[in-house]
């Protein structure tokens, strides 16, 4: 069986999306709040789910796939909804806040790198491009994979109909 388009569109945004994250976080600087780690999940699965499709190549694998990446996807859709939400102060957001695991070795080293440790807010956005914050840019980027996801299924369907 050859190679599945969707799942190899599937791995390669989903790892450009993490990558971008990454860089966001390690060569700019920005520390993710927690919805914001917790928005990375689903394109994680993703990858490793999409890389079992290709290395798989099995029809009832490749079958599925539309619909277990379509609600992979609606779901990361739903939790980005619900950040720019809170971003925008729709919704209430989490009581956490994310910071850096401790190294230190005493009390006062702990309260010396608690106070010099920011607070990661999920309702203010850190960064934004034409307006629009991360949080709206991968809310944009799922909302998009559930209709890649709507397009594989049906072409998918259309050549699996006799004609």
């Amino acid at each position: 069986m050859r190679v599945h388009p969707l799942s190899a569109a599937v791995f390669g945004l989903s790892v450009l999306v993490i990558a971008g994250a990454l860089f966001f976080q390690y060569a700019v600087g920005l520390v993710p709040c927690e919805l914001c780690l917790l928005q990375r999940w689903p394109w994680y699965a993703a990858i490793a789910l999409s890389a079992a499709v290709l290395v798989l190549r099995s029809k009832p694998a490749v079958l599925v796939a539309p619909f277990v990446f379509g609600a992979l996807f609606l779901g990361s859709s739903g939790l980005a909804f619900y950040h720019v939400g809170v971003e925008e102060h729709v919704f209430a957001g989490p009581d956490a806040c994310t910071a850096p695991p401790s190294s230190s070795h005493s009390v006062d080293d702990l309260l010396k790198q608690l106070q010099a440790t920011p607070v990661v807010r999920c309702d203010l956005p850190q960064w934004n491009l034409f307006g629009v914050s991360l949080a709206g840019w991968n809310l944009l980027a799922s909302v998009l994979m559930v209709v890649l996801c709507g397009f594989a299924w049906q072409r998918d369907r259309r050549l699996q109909v006799p004609a």
